[in-house]
């Protein structure tokens, strides 16, 4: 049974039936991904930004003998966005092939297109069977980035800490947890604005706005998603030379996520990106006990950020693709193959 769902309200039993799905479609695809903890699961569910939308489904399991709730087979939620939806779908591996997830994606895509937005986007991992899944169903690749993953245990910490001292003088580095002051927002937006060869990808889009900055960052708070920022301010103007961003969820604490690193096309060539990212190493180590791992998303053509992370320990792990597909197409194809 597929029906709408929403996390803010759904009984603790659901949302501990949902995490166990995600965890046995983690182990199934990605063996060597943390587990994920039920800390803070309903609000990373639930919030979202300012102007956005998710909306969610369940299909769930009929109810037990003795009266309790089936388990949680498959989830799909939508973020509307801009002008995409972007999809999410998870399905137990004991549930695949049997048509739960083209079910899935059907309910949302009607949601979809009677909201009048005309793509659907979705963040496919490279060699899991969601590629085929979703080329099947006609998507097509638009992007594709390369995951990179740190493991903190082989980092030679000394060498790291000469890293994050290499910057040319007339800069200097500020780490911010939680996010930059408010007094540096404005700097901070500018830099983010100016530079967009970031590593992230255009399903997962920054904010360049100073007000929309702020709701991001109590956004991840709320969600149970703690950032650390750490700046490089040119001395002479005390403009935001470039920046590094990396968040620690509480539902994987072991492995953290890197967002965007930027450095200002004026201030390119000095070793601000290197110093940066170093840096960020350096205190995470220090601010998080449990912190074991960094994962990092490159566009393939960046080669400057490849060679800095490389420099840095990181290893490439999995590809990680962008597939997008046109609304009415989807249903249409969806409904002639029921």
């Amino acid at each position: 049974m597929v029906r709408e769902w929403d996390p803010r309200n759904a009984s603790s039993a659901e949302i501990a039936s949902l995490l166990d799905t995600l965890n046995a479609v983690l182990a199934a695809d990605l063996p060597q991904d943390p587990p994920w903890r039920e800390s803070s699961m309903r609000e990373y569910l639930a919030e979202v930004m300012p102007g956005e939308r998710r909306i969610s489904w369940v299909a769930q399991a009929e109810p037990a003998a003795d009266g309790s709730p089936g388990a949680i087979l498959g989830h799909v939620h939508v973020l509307l966005l801009g002008d995409i939806g972007v999809l999410e779908v998870l399905v137990h591996p004991s549930e695949r092939r049997t048509g739960l997830g083209r079910d899935l994606v059907l309910t949302a895509a009607r949601r979809v297109y009677q909201e009048g937005f005309q793509s659907i986007g979705v963040e496919v991992v490279g060699d899991t069977p969601a590629v085929a899944f979703y080329e099947s169903l006609g998507f097509s690749k638009e992007y594709v980035e390369t995951r990179s993953v740190l493991d903190l245990s082989g980092v030679d910490w000394a060498e790291l800490s000469e890293m994050a001292t290499g910057i040319s003088a007339g800069y200097h580095l500020q780490f911010h947890p939680g996010g930059p002051p408010d007094e540096l927002i404005e700097a901070y937006a500018r830099a983010k604005a100016e530079v967009r060869d970031v590593e992230d990808g255009e399903l997962r889009p920054s904010s360049y706005d100073p007000q929309r900055l702020r709701d991001s960052l109590d956004c991840l708070h709320r969600r149970g998603m703690k950032p650390y920022i750490v700046l490089a301010l040119h001395e002479q103007t005390g403009e935001v030379a470039g920046l590094t961003e990396v968040v620690v969820p509480v539902q994987h604490p072991t492995r953290a996520d890197q967002y965007d690193t930027i450095v200002v096309q004026d201030h390119r060539g000095y070793g601000i990106d290197r110093a940066i990212k170093a840096r960020m190493l350096m205190e995470l180590r220090s601010a998080e006990a449990e912190l074991t791992e960094v994962q990092t998303w490159n566009a393939q053509a960046n080669e400057a950020m490849l060679k800095v992370n490389a420099e840095l320990g990181y290893r490439p792990d999995r590809e990680w693709c962008e597939y997008s597909i046109d609304v009415a197409e989807l249903v249409h194809r969806l409904d002639a193959g029921r």
